[in-house]
């Protein structure tokens, strides 16, 4: 509509009030013309600078008039006169706002800033908005309608093939996982996907390889825990039950040897059930750790001097390097169960004449516990599994063995404290390092919050 066309180059007008300035027109006035060639390229407007009583133009930013001769049709527009701040304005002023036709029949609407006093004014000019909606949008229809359609055509049969070649792209491999979910679900734990599609699902892949992996070697672990437990069971109730019926046939000529055999094995099914328990109240956090500032290397050096009373009868040497430390937030009891059993491995698995190594020292912001021997050594597969419960090393190697619940409680008990438990070996016949860090005491009172964190994670 006209009034918003007015609107706008009212805006302008108010911008530039310079430009504007109704003034006589001098085509000598360069500077003049300079200005308003350059105000209607700044604003995409047609400047016309004339008199609205002669209606003669002098200038034109289109170059039309005044070679032309007057606009056609020229009319002002007398229900529209906004008023424009007066500061912006020459006062002796007038606003006017109006429409005329050029050469080329085409309607344009102004607006003016016209002098009273001549006539002269400066006007804006902006081509007449033609036709209404409905026109514009039927010829926008005319025009672009069948290209748009076939556009879309295309567009429709391109997303189409896309979707396709996305969605096989993503269903494939999700099928291949939802096949081998069901494969695992029926117990077969060794399944794997290939990690194919995108990196979605490539993730989903890994992520479901690592899984299964992780439950396979679960799998195993109980396997191997039932087929050791049940042997460790057999061997001291059979001793049991055969020396006990021995006793009660009169069959042994030394009862009290028979029945002290008996008590040993039961002591040994004694032990094997209390570790079992142990470890299950550790891994459940059911385990309720009295803490009290200690020093680690006065329990581990009074672990070392009883433990070396074994070693001497192998002829193994067993040297102690404890260093001053600080004091750590633990319970006492339970870190030296840790300790004793470490050292007594090194023992059990260290042939006559061999050395052992106990090192306490400060390290890492705590404090750092090694046991190093010239044993038997580890090898490179059972390093990975040397903690895992109910995992015990090859039984062709060693001395006889016990639970294998040793080792799985000391690494509990340690990171129940915060700590961390490591180990080293270059492989069989090449001994094997232990390593286990506990952090600084902060206090007795503030511990259990470390605890209580090792077990939310």
């Amino acid at each position: 509509p006209p009034t918003t066309t007015y609107q706008q180059l009212f805006a302008i007008a108010r911008r530039n009030p310079d430009a504007m300035r109704p003034i006589r027109f001098n085509f000598t006035e360069n500077r003049r013309i300079s200005q308003l060639d350059n105000f209607a390229a700044n604003n995409n407007v047609r400047v016309l600078v004339g008199n609205t009583t002669s209606r003669m133009v002098s200038y034109d930013s289109a170059g039309v008039y005044p070679d032309a001769g007057q606009p056609q049709n020229f009319q002002l527009d007398r229900d529209f006169n906004p008023q424009l701040a007066l500061d912006r304005l020459p006062r002796e002023a007038d606003i006017t706002a109006g429409a005329f036709t050029d050469l080329e029949s085409v309607e344009w609407l102004f607006v003016g800033i016209v002098s009273d006093n001549s006539g002269e004014g400066v006007f804006l000019a902006e081509m007449r908005p033609t036709g209404s909606l409905q026109d514009a949008l039927a010829q926008f229809s005319s025009a672009l309608g069948l290209p748009l359609l076939q556009a879309a055509v295309v567009g429709l049969i391109v997303a189409v093939v896309l979707a396709a070649l996305i969605s096989g792209n993503i269903a494939r491999p999700l099928q291949t996982v939802a096949r081998a979910t069901q494969s695992v679900a029926q117990g077969d734990f060794e399944q794997k996907v290939p990690l194919a599609g995108p990196p979605e699902v490539r993730a989903v892949a890994e992520a479901f390889n690592q899984m299964t992996a992780e439950v396979h070697r679960t799998h195993q672990s109980q396997r191997d825990f039932l087929a050791n437990v049940s042997h460790d069971l057999k061997t001291p109730l059979t001793s049991i039950q055969g020396y006990s019926q021995a006793i009660m046939d009169g069959a042994t000529k030394d009862p009290a040897r028979a029945a002290a055999i008996i008590c040993d094995e039961a002591g040994r099914l004694t032990r094997m059930v209390t570790e079992l328990t142990d470890l299950a109240r550790l891994q459940a956090g059911a385990v309720e750790m009295r803490l009290t500032l200690i020093d680690a290397g006065q329990i581990v050096n009074a672990i070392a001097h009883r433990v070396a009373v074994v070693a001497e009868q192998k002829n193994i040497t067993l040297s102690t390097d404890i260093q001053t430390v600080p004091p750590i937030a633990g319970d006492g009891d339970r870190l030296a169960q840790v300790f004793t059993n470490l050292i007594s491995n090194a023992v059990n698995y260290t042939p006559e004449h061999g050395k052992i190594w106990v090192k306490v020292q400060p390290g890492r912001g705590g404090v750092e516990i090694s046991v190093r021997d010239t044993g038997i050594g580890i090898a490179p597969d059972e390093l990975e599994r040397i903690f895992e419960r109910f995992y015990q090393v090859d039984k062709t190697r060693g001395p006889r063995r016990g639970t294998g619940l040793g080792l799985a409680i000391t690494r509990e008990i340690v990171q129940a404290h915060g700590g961390s438990v490591s180990v080293s070996s270059p492989g069989e016949g090449g001994g094997s390092t232990f390593m286990v860090w506990l952090p600084l005491g902060r206090s007795a009172e503030n511990a259990p919050d470390l605890i209580g964190q090792h077990r939310e994670a």
